[in-house]
């Protein structure tokens, strides 16, 4: 033995190389497959939380408009929903733009897109045959209902009338 050595190899010549066994790789893919088996439905239920949402919250904001109209109108809903975002004369015509004639509204910023069924995304609209109504309109543009009479607004999907 030399003076000042050890028979102990120097630290930095070791190199340790460890890797994870099959095992190992088994148990942290099954865990990561309990999460995902837990995340998946809680994501999807999210998603159709937030339609029923939806499909809750834009007919009763249009129904709020319509109100807000009916008052500014001496006791007239408008004659369609496209009256809502747009300016309005005390008679009920619009324009895209505010004068001294037509000074009521817009009063929401745009018509929002059907939640649901199989129009979603549509943001046209249809006269409802009655209040709620009894029938679907079949044009495929045509999202949401409305009753001009009672400013009643529907999606248009049988399946809503009654919300």
């Amino acid at each position: 033995m030399i003076a000042g050595h050890t028979n102990m190899p120097d630290q930095t010549s070791i190199c340790i190389s460890r890797a994870m066994t099959l095992v190992e790789i088994l148990i942290v893919v099954v865990i990561l497959g309990i999460l995902a088996a837990v995340v998946v439905p809680m994501l999807s239920d999210a998603s159709k939380d937030a339609e029923v949402a939806t499909l809750q919250h834009d007919p009763t904001v249009m129904r709020k408009a319509m109100e807000i109209y009916f008052l500014e109108h001496k006791g007239n809903y408008p004659t369609s929903l496209t009256a809502l975002d747009r300016y309005t004369s005390e008679a009920g015509a619009m324009s895209s733009n505010k004068t001294a004639v037509y000074k009521y509204g817009p009063y929401i910023k745009k018509i929002p897109p059907c939640p649901t069924g199989p129009r979603k995304g549509s943001t046209g609209w249809g006269a409802a045959n009655a209040n709620p109504p009894t029938v679907v309109n079949t044009t495929a543009t045509v999202g949401w209902l409305y009753h001009w009479q009672t400013g009643g607004v529907w999606v248009n999907d049988i399946n809503h009338f009654d919300k």
